[in-house]
């Protein structure tokens, strides 16, 4: 089984990068499923109504969130209207709408995947990461499963990795922004990579236009960051590659495309 997974998604660019580049990513790869990580996909915080629609719209079978997943309170209205949009698992929030984990069928296989909020360097009050994944192991069907893990620290999601491996197909790591170099399948068959990166503007700090985070964090402007929706785009991803009979990874393949330049592997451009 083929799965594509996307990066952070930040602001328009962002989505706009996903829905024009899916259809070419979906019939290269023959993928089989589509997840895309948009909890900065409304101008970079949050998740409304219309962006979860295009998305879905434009081929996203699975939206995951993070710790901005209410950065839009509307949310709160819509969030079971959208098939596969998951929040993070373990958030302490009593009212909390939502669910964290969902399971498909996708060619007569159950596959879960599930959002889990890591604790370094993170604000939110969560429950603990693994006695959540161990919780979401005893509810879900064997099958494929695949996680979500946002957090900051790259040896946190580094570890939880490591200590799942062999249970569940893959753990990959969002909310940083940047792709890291350390895709892999550990020993017992689980994929991983720290973080899978963004999708959005190239030119950027993380996805927002630099010299409004100048103006900010240096100048200390009370001003927002800002986002150019004319800024060439970027799409970073991972492509999975999962044994249907053992539900472990055979391969992980981080995807690094930039709009108007060849694709790596010394493919054509997109």
């Amino acid at each position: 089984m083929k799965v594509l997974f996307f990066g952070d998604l930040v602001g328009s660019p962002g989505i706009t990068a996903v829905s024009d580049f899916l259809p070419s990513l979906v019939k290269r790869y023959e993928v089989d499923l589509v997840i895309a990580n948009a909890e900065n996909a409304t101008r970079g915080f949050g998740l409304n109504y219309g962006d979860a629609r295009a998305l879905k719209d434009a081929g996203v079978d699975v939206i995951t969130l993070g710790n901005h997943w209410r950065g839009r309170s509307s949310i709160d209205d819509f969030f079971e209207e959208i098939e596969g949009l998951i929040r993070p698992y373990n958030i302490r929030e009593h009212d909390t709408v939502g669910v964290g984990y969902v399971t498909l069928d996708v060619k007569g296989v159950p596959v879960t995947i599930s959002n889990i909020l890591g604790t370094a360097f993170m604000k939110e009050e969560v429950n603990s990461p693994m006695g959540a994944l161990v919780d979401i192991l005893d509810e879900v069907p064997e099958g494929i499963h695949i996680v979500d893990y946002h957090a900051e620290s790259t040896s946190e999601k580094s570890t939880f990795a490591h200590y799942f491996d062999g249970q569940v197909a893959a753990i990959l790591g969002t909310h940083t922004h940047v792709q890291t170099n350390d895709a892999r399948v550990l020993p017992l068959g689980t994929a991983f990579i720290s973080d899978i990166g963004m999708c959005g503007a190239y030119d950027s700090v993380i996805g927002f236009e630099p010299q409004s985070v100048i103006a900010r964090i240096i100048n200390g402007s009370p001003e927002p960051m800002q986002i150019d929706a004319e800024a060439k785009r970027c799409v970073n991803a991972v492509l999975l590659d999962i044994d249907e009979e053992t539900g472990l990874s055979r391969s992980i393949q981080p995807i690094f495309l930039i709009e108007g330049k060849p694709l790596q592997y010394g493919e054509e451009n997109l």
